[in-house]
């Protein structure tokens, strides 16, 4: 099977190419900048649709991972990158004889202000905060009612990793430097995920779609099924960097209503991104954890690196580092 992965700088990205390389497919990848992976590379961006076009040609499967991420820039940004490139992707896609995509998504498109309490997957809605929300959702809802080729959404959640440098290592830095804040003393219970097992589950999703018609159509929650309080996975990882575990504590009202304050005076620095938002306080505040068997069966799919085995090789990453 040939396999484009758009996006393959980001962590997960990368992951996905060395799983389906290990599993004996061979692999296209397109992103803006180098890369030392041995594939086929094409440079470019994914609004260009000449660049889409030349880098899926011959693929039987896309899995599309590149996206806007964050919390700096412009909505229009956000939309031109999440939904014009997707677009893209989907509409290049299903006239050159690919016989699915494999949608990378976010659990965020579906939940807002609202604790989620181990529901499976529960469906894409407008209704959600922050620019990356709000266009990965449109897109979402896009890729999977396309009738002209087999799509599945997956929705990591949390994902994490040596090298991460977005979950693990603003958590590191805030904690290395005592400015490491926790909302509603951090008792939410979240799930999050192994990053092998996000490669696992995508490459499984990339055999079965255009294969196996359950898939098709479907948005399903990839975690390692094994919810803990967000204060317990902050600890952790502090403990396998070897750094400080001091939190501080505000309250989930004056924790959204500050993120506010910090929106607004960053606008006017558009570049830096605010310590907090009103999406970052509500992700760290309520609870957010899925029921995965239902991905477990479509997929074919289960977990195989547990969170304290994660925890374990993310110690020793920083051990080697030192």
């Amino acid at each position: 099977m040939k396999v484009l992965v758009t996006g393959a700088t980001s962590m997960i990205g990368k992951n996905a190419v060395l799983a389906l390389l290990q599993r004996g497919h061979s692999v296209n990848i397109l992103q803006r900048g180098e890369s030392d992976l041995p594939v086929q590379v094409f440079r470019g961006d994914i609004r260009n649709r000449a660049v889409v076009q030349e880098a899926i040609d011959g693929c039987d499967v896309v899995v599309h991972a590149a996206a806007k991420v964050g919390l700096v820039g412009s909505y229009t940004e956000f939309y031109d990158i999440n939904v014009g490139g997707t677009n893209n992707v989907l509409d290049t896609a299903k006239h050159t004889g690919c016989r699915g995509i494999v949608y990378v998504s976010s659990p965020s498109v579906s939940y807002s202000t609202t604790p989620v309490l181990g529901e499976a997957s529960p469906p894409a809605i407008d209704d959600v905060m922050g620019h990356y929300s709000k266009t990965k959702s449109i897109a979402e809802q896009k890729v999977l009612s396309e009738q002209h080729i087999a799509t599945v959404a997956l929705r990591p959640h949390l994902v994490w990793g040596p090298g991460d440098t977005q979950l693990i290592g603003r958590i590191v830095d805030r904690a290395s430097h005592g400015r490491l804040v926790l909302v509603n003393k951090g008792s939410a219970i979240v799930d999050s995920t192994y990053i092998d097992n996000v490669g696992d589950a995508l490459v499984a999703a990339a055999e079965r779609i255009g294969v196996h018609q359950s898939l098709n159509g479907r948005a399903l929650v990839v975690s390692n099924g094994e919810p803990r309080s967000v204060a317990q996975l902050v600890e952790s990882i502090c403990i396998a960097a070897g750094v400080p575990y001091s939190p501080r504590f505000i309250g989930l009202r004056p924790a959204v209503a500050l993120g506010r304050i910090l929106e607004t005076v960053f606008r006017l620095a558009p570049n830096s991104e605010p310590p907090l938002t009103a999406f970052t306080a509500y992700q760290l505040g309520i609870s957010h954890w899925f029921d995965i068997s239902e991905t477990c069966e479509l997929l074919d799919w289960k977990p195989r690196v547990s969170l304290d085995e994660g925890f374990s090789r993310l110690a020793a990453s920083y051990q080697s580092e030192h």
